[in-house]
């Protein structure tokens, strides 16, 4: 399984521990996207959606990888249908099977819905009071290491159902220009047309409290020919520390259940 870290401008790291629970159904490969983690660089060439599509298909033929599942999180998911979009193409290896965690929005226009919803979470009167307590705590002066973790987790406690969970995330930074840099080469993107082109089977999997608009997944479920959408009650943005029983338990079965697929068959044949 090939796992893409959210961002874009992240890095892997922060998705584990808890991810290394794939591990179970098979080897595992994480790598850092272009312009972040161990892949930063000093070029200031733009890194866009399309840089990152090219940097998989390298890493996809560098380790010769055939069958594979592609496992995407958040912007790892919408990289993961770009990918499979393009490689439909025949340009390079198509995925035989993806599962797509929390995915960041499949349009514009849900992204719009997004960004809206995120802000109004993180403007929530709980939210407001536990920066205010921060603030006022003494605790930047007396233990910097603490404080800097406790600011993170209010950074992004408005991805959990329960905000008080984002202490249990596994801290990391975005690369503000690489973020910009892939969002901006999107524009007004909307996958929805191109997705009937993928024919791998897919996990959805969708936390019913994410900011993200639990319509995107559905509408990539009901373009995508061969998908299932499971939604993960009381879990956010972040289903591997919120439901990681409900969300490892849907993984699971669905590699079993598509485990005899003809394509897999087909690729583990050659």
């Amino acid at each position: 399984m090939v796992v893409l870290h959210g961002g874009p401008g992240a890095h892997h790291d922060y998705l584990l521990p808890q991810m290394l629970r794939l591990g179970d159904a098979g080897p595992l490969l994480f790598y850092d996207q272009r312009g972040s983690g161990r892949s930063r660089t000093e070029s200031r060439d733009p890194v866009t959606w399309k840089t990152h599509v090219a940097d998989l298909a390298a890493v996809v033929k560098e380790f010769d990888i055939t069958p594979f599942t592609l496992v995407g999180y958040s912007w790892g998911g919408l990289l993961a249908l770009f990918y499979a979009v393009e490689a439909a193409s025949g340009e390079f290896s198509a995925p035989d099977r993806m599962v797509l965690i929390d995915p960041a929005p499949i349009s514009r226009s849900f992204r719009d819905i997004y960004d809206t919803e995120y802000a109004r979470r993180q403007g929530a009167r709980e939210i407001v009071a536990m920066r205010e307590q921060l603030a006022t705590s003494g605790l930047r002066t007396e233990d910097a290491d603490a404080y800097r973790q406790r600011a993170f987790e209010l950074s992004v406690a408005g991805f959990f159902a329960d905000p008080h969970m984002a202490s249990n995330l596994t801290p990391f930074r975005v690369i503000g220009r690489v973020q910009q840099s892939v969002w901006e080469s999107l524009g007004d993107y909307d996958l929805a047309d191109s997705l009937p082109k993928v024919e791998c089977p897919t996990l959805i999997v969708h936390g019913r409290q994410d900011p993200i608009p639990l319509a995107s997944s559905k509408a990539a479920a009901r373009a995508l020919p061969d998908a299932r959408l499971v939604i993960l009650e009381d879990s956010g943005h972040v289903p591997y520390v919120e439901q990681p029983d409900a969300l490892f338990g849907a993984i699971e079965r669905f590699l079993a259940e598509t485990a005899d697929s003809p394509l897999l068959r087909h690729r583990y044949d050659r």
